[in-house]
């Protein structure tokens, strides 16, 4: 079995997981993919009788085939050691008849952390392989940096810049990427929306001037985004571990299918789950659940995606994205891993702003991915219903998952809970019939509503002191990566 990942636009491009890694996009624009992954097969009842971290252990040897054992274990038990609330991690909860993986517990109350706490140990052991210090480049719709700040704190080696799009993410994102205090890290505003942020990140990473520069100051430049194969491959883990969960309370049999509803715009947390499946993992059905920015649910509805359509400000800002890049995985291996084909669809994407898949393609998707869209008032009103029903509070991006998977038939059904509704306590608070203008007397208020205790890395976040106010165009991002470079 070929043990190393290719690209998905030119499958001449053969690297180690390290240099993939390390790169975090290919130099053709191409996401990194792994050709063996679906000749790979995980013992499910392995599975079941291990902890987090060793079921970590299992599936990323076999996705990261170039660590040592004793590098992974390493990094897994320093991101996983006395660093999420939760014990097992990734607590799966029954609200009404749906499992909900809640994936909130890590250091800043969002799914990001489960693999942002990873990805900085992985790409520390990557470097030290090669002799090389790096420059993380992430454009975020709110969680992402906030995660990637977190993790990349302080780690030797290794500068961290964060761009988020100014006004247009909560007012506790805002807060926990303002006052993020790291000798290594800088935030930045944007006048734009995410896909404007993300655009011009991808730009930079290909942009031969700027990579000359860092080379000359012994830099790589790379992502933290899910379109670096190290970000991605950590959130397989925990739909295993939600699939241990059912077999283990008896909800299912060992080797029973299992579906799941995922809230997203990048599209990165679902493929987590068909590249879980692909290992062996029996799932009937992905849902892809989205926002008001429904361009993922049009491309499963008809196979045209096209971003060529207006940018929806929501009460779900993660989600706000008409530019989903991992789709282009999802779209290598439905295509037979057919890289010139994925290439001519990218090249159109970049163009025309859309590309259609062939009917073979969609067919092959449809087969295995459902979608719905929720809007914001559908969003309101499925937290109001769901905690007067069950007492269980979700936040908007949980809330938009949950809908999509109460009104699919299969059971039994995994949703997972993206965010702590601490992180949108005014918006779920509104939703509950309760107006409160101040965000920090608004979290107060929600505790009395919410199964959970406010966690304490957002409760602080008010005392905390603004440190990044820079304000920039799109255009400005390469001056300031530059400055970063030169520091």
């Amino acid at each position: 079995m070929n043990k190393n990942y290719e690209s998905t636009r030119d499958n001449s491009i053969n690297i180690t997981s390290k240099q993939a890694i390390l790169n975090g996009i290919s130099d053709d624009g191409g996401l990194y993919v792994w050709p063996g992954l679906d000749e790979v097969s995980i013992d499910l009842s392995q599975i079941c009788s291990q902890t987090y971290q060793e079921n970590a252990f299992t599936i990323l040897s076999a996705l990261l085939p170039d660590y040592t054992e004793e590098e992974l274990k390493d990094c897994i038990s320093n991101a996983y050691t006395n660093t999420f609330a939760a014990a097992d991690v990734t607590p799966v909860r029954k609200v009404g008849d749906v499992y909900v993986l809640e994936l909130f517990h890590g250091p800043t109350s969002a799914f990001k952390d489960v693999a942002l706490t990873l990805l900085p140990q992985l790409m520390q052991k990557a470097l030290r392989s090669a002799n090389q210090k790096a420059l993380i480049l992430t454009a975020t719709s709110g969680d992402t940096g906030k995660a990637a700040l977190s993790g990349f704190k302080d780690v030797d080696d290794i500068d961290i810049c964060v761009f988020y799009p100014h006004n247009k993410v909560s007012a506790i994102q805002y807060r926990q990427m303002a006052t993020q205090e790291g000798k290594n890290v800088k935030v930045y505003a944007i006048e734009g929306n995410f896909d404007d942020a993300q655009s011009q990140v991808k730009k930079l990473f290909l942009d031969e001037e700027l990579n000359a520069y860092a080379k000359e100051h012994a830099t790589l430049l790379t992502s933290a985004n899910s379109i670096n194969v190290g970000r991605l491959v950590p959130q397989v883990v925990y739909y295993f571990e939600s699939y241990k969960y059912l077999v283990n309370q008896g909800v299912i049999q060992l080797g029973e299918e299992v579906s799941f509803s995922v809230p997203t715009g990048n599209f990165g947390d679902v493929l987590a789950g068909y590249y879980a499946s692909l290992m062996g993992l029996p799932v009937k059905k992905f849902y892809v659940a989205s926002n008001a920015n429904k361009v993922l649910t049009d491309f499963i509805s008809t196979g045209t995606y096209d971003r060529n359509r207006e940018f929806i400000q929501t009460i779900s800002p993660s989600m706000d994205i008409l530019i989903s890049s991992n789709l282009e995985r999802l779209l290598y291996y439905m295509s037979g891993k057919d890289t010139a084909l994925i290439k001519e669809y990218m090249d159109s994407l970049s163009k025309t702003g859309k590309y259609t898949v062939s009917a073979e393609i969609l067919e092959k998707i449809q087969a295995k991915f459902g979608c719905g869209y929720v809007d914001d008032t559908k969003t309101k009103q499925v937290i109001k219903e769901t905690y007067d029903e069950t007492k269980i509070v979700l936040d908007p991006h949980t809330a938009i998952g949950y809908s999509v998977a109460k009104e699919n038939v299969e059971r039994p059904i995994v949703s997972l809970a993206t965010a702590s509704p601490y992180k949108f306590s005014q918006d779920v608070l509104a939703a509950l019939g309760v107006e409160e203008k101040d965000e920090w007397k608004a979290m107060k208020l929600l505790t009395e509503y919410c199964q959970d205790p406010a966690p304490v890395q957002l409760a602080c976040l008010e005392e905390k002191e603004i440190l990044h106010k820079d304000v920039i165009s799109v255009e400005q991002m390469k001056v300031v990566v530059k400055e970063q470079i030169h520091d």
